[in-house]
């Protein structure tokens, strides 16, 4: 199986450097299709993993290659590939493919096709490498590999001013997070010796009340500060209040990346790393309460936002940030299990809906402005109702796969007794609420009620290609079955047993499981919940704001004009980071300049030394005068003083 675990990481880089070293002499088609299919070969190797591991094949966890070795501590590449590895490469691979194939109509007459098909392709290697790491060196290559990748994607269009500087947030946001990371990463090599992932988990619990002092005469507890700095880490990657902020703005980026980074990738790594330190999070009971409320943050007041948005891309990019607190709501609570199921399930319903709004904005002639559209189902009958279909899972509706990711994870933390799970319950349920009303917002206001886009836009109103179409349709059929498909092994049986520790006292799922009685009795169950009464008030709420009266939702806003002011500036986060941090850092650049560089350093050290050399000189200028009584009159002073000091020792 080694040789099958290499060729799924490999054939996808393989394929990026081609396209992007030799890409003008296979041209645009050769670029495509060697991605593609290098792709294509990555996801069903990752099926048989799948089929392989769900079997009940051992894990795998190897070495593939040395490095380096420095004091007894080994550098290495090496797999670990259990069942959580193997369900998210084959989610990775999955809509990575379908973003792949959806591209070649999407970028059809961009100027950087062959480089853009390079960049996708790489970014899906570091994905890879990533997720099937077994030490924390790989990991961080593949951490680090995403982060910079993500970087050239969401300024691929780097004419754009906005591009340029929504790409550089990205990349400095994420390294805030990465410092914490590679903090909790030097913390875990101090305390355990290793990076390698077998030995720090086996070690851990004897470090369990290991205190450690970052302050004199203060003690921490060592798991909680691994954990607390690795979850820094995943706050930058999986965009978590307050390291959000580079996630909507990445929207500047090509559709396809707002797809791939945003579903089932990059920003879904913070998610799956937590997951993966399960041993040593289990181990912190005050970092999980961290990672708990940081996350029902996000979910509920990241959903706030994508209530007031009016660009079709920034509504789904503020539904991500939401979805991800789901996510983390569910590491903090210790449902890892459910974690992952909503990572799966929302890769596939939220790469539809991006790639949905993809071909609105190919049909408007890269129109973003949801104001300026409507009625489009009559004209876009593939792209409307696979849309519909992705609106549906994600706003947990029974029988959808998001109902059965999202509600696992409403019942978790109902059963959570650990600190802050009162809020996270709270923030969550109202966060159903909430996602119901923005998506529906944004489903009537673009395919319903009355056109609102110019005479010639609608007069060349079409659905999309097929290579645009397809893509949608293949996301469409797992957004709607892969829940009740695999809720039972994935939350009720053992698949992930190998692979995520859930100590005794923090086993949430297990009354879940003692309640389950299949997927169809729990979606009818679902019908009768809370969580679906406060599905139908969101849909009924956008209704009649959006379809029967369009005028209020402009009234509202009139009415609670400071509210929507600060909601409209996205809680003020930007103008705080850019005052305090980024003119902050320029204006202690520019003191630094003034007056460490030009005043002591350039002034006193070294201007400051030449004019003192040039005084003496000039003093010693003046006794050369050429005049005998002049030498002699100072050899007399000379004698003078020295008779005195020796006459007065």
């Amino acid at each position: 199986m080694q040789n099958i675990y290499l060729a799924v990481v490999l054939a996808p880089l393989f394929g990026a450097i081609i396209a992007g070293l030799f890409g003008r002499k296979i041209g645009r088609a050769g670029a495509h299709w060697v991605t593609i299919i290098g792709v294509a070969i990555s996801f069903l190797l990752s099926l048989v993993v799948l089929r392989h591991h769900l079997g009940g094949a051992d894990p795998y966890n190897e070495s593939v290659y040395t490095w380096m070795m420095i004091e007894g501590i080994r550098l290495e590449i090496g797999f670990l590939v259990d069942n959580l590895t193997a369900v998210m490469i084959s989610t990775v691979t999955f809509v990575s493919l379908m973003v792949h194939i959806y591209t070649i109509g999407y970028m059809h007459d961009d100027d950087g096709y062959q480089r853009f098909f390079s960049y996708i392709a790489l970014f899906t290697f570091a994905m890879l490498m990533l997720v099937m790491a077994n030490n924390f060196l790989q990991l961080f290559f593949g951490w680090e590999g995403v982060g910079l990748v993500s970087y050239l994607l969401i300024g691929f269009w780097y004419k754009r001013e906005s591009a340029i500087f929504a790409s550089l947030k990205a990349f400095l946001v994420n390294r805030v997070g990465d410092f914490g990371f590679l903090l909790g990463i030097a913390a875990v090599l101090m305390a355990f010796n290793s990076i390698d992932y077998a030995d720090v988990f086996a070690a851990a619990p004897l470090m369990k009340d290991m205190v450690v002092q970052v302050i004199p005469g203060v003690d921490w507890s060592l798991m909680t500060l691994i954990c607390i700095l690795l979850f820094i880490g995943a706050m930058g990657k999986s965009a978590q209040v307050p390291l959000h902020v580079w996630l909507p703005d990445s929207m500047e980026g090509p559709t396809p990346i707002s797809a791939l980074i945003h579903a089932a990738t990059m920003v879904t790594a913070g998610i799956f790393m937590v997951a993966r330190m399960s041993p040593l999070f289990e181990l912190s009971e005050t970092a999980l309460s961290v990672v708990l409320v940081i996350g029902s943050i996000t979910a509920l007041f990241m959903g706030f936002l994508g209530i007031i948005q009016n660009d079709i891309k920034r509504v789904v990019a503020y539904s991500t940030l939401s979805q991800l607190g789901y996510m983390t709501v569910a590491l903090g609570v210790s449902a890892y299990s459910s974690a992952i199921f909503h990572l799966m399930t929302h890769a596939f319903f939220k790469a539809l809906l991006f790639l949905g709004a993809g071909s609105v904005i190919i049909a408007m002639h890269h129109e973003q402005d949801i104001r300026r559209m409507g009625g489009l189902w009559k004209y876009m009958p593939i792209t409307w109702f696979t849309f519909l279909l992705g609106t549906l899972a994600l706003i947990g509706t029974p029988g959808f796969a998001g109902f059965y990711s999202k509600d696992s994870i409403l019942e978790a933390v109902h059963y959570s007794h650990i600190a802050g799970a009162g809020f996270a319950y709270f923030a969550v349920m109202l966060g159903v609420f909430v996602t119901s009303l923005y998506s529906f917002r944004l489903y009537f206001i673009v395919f319903h009620g009355k056109a609102r886009m110019d005479h010639h836009t609608k007069e060349h109103l079409h659905e999309t290609p097929a290579v645009v179409t397809v893509p949608l349709i293949l996301l469409a059929i797992p957004s709607v079955v892969i829940g009740a498909m695999s809720i039972e092994p994935l939350l009720v049986g053992d698949v992930f047993n190998n692979a995520i520790f859930v100590s005794a006292e923090h086993n949430v799922l297990e009354p879940f499981r003692e309640h389950f009685h299949g997927a169809v009795s729990f979606a009818l169950h679902g019908l009768t919940g809370l969580p679906f009464i406060l599905v139908l008030a969101g849909f009924g709420s956008a209704f009649y704001l959006y379809m029967i009266r369009p005028d209020l939702p402009e009234m509202i806003q009139q009415k609670f004009a400071a509210l929507y002011d600060i909601m409209i500036r996205k809680y003020l986060f930007d103008e705080i980071y850019q005052s305090v941090f980024m003119r902050g850092s320029r204006n202690l650049g520019t003191a630094l300049w003034k007056y460490a560089d030009a005043g002591l350093i350039d002034g006193v050290m070294v201007n400051g030394t030449a004019r003192l050399v040039g005084w003496v000189a000039s003093m010693a200028r003046c006794m050369q005068t050429g005049y005998l009584y002049t030498y002699a009159f100072a050899m007399i002073i000379g004698l003078l003083i020295l008779l005195t000091w020796f006459v007065t020792r």
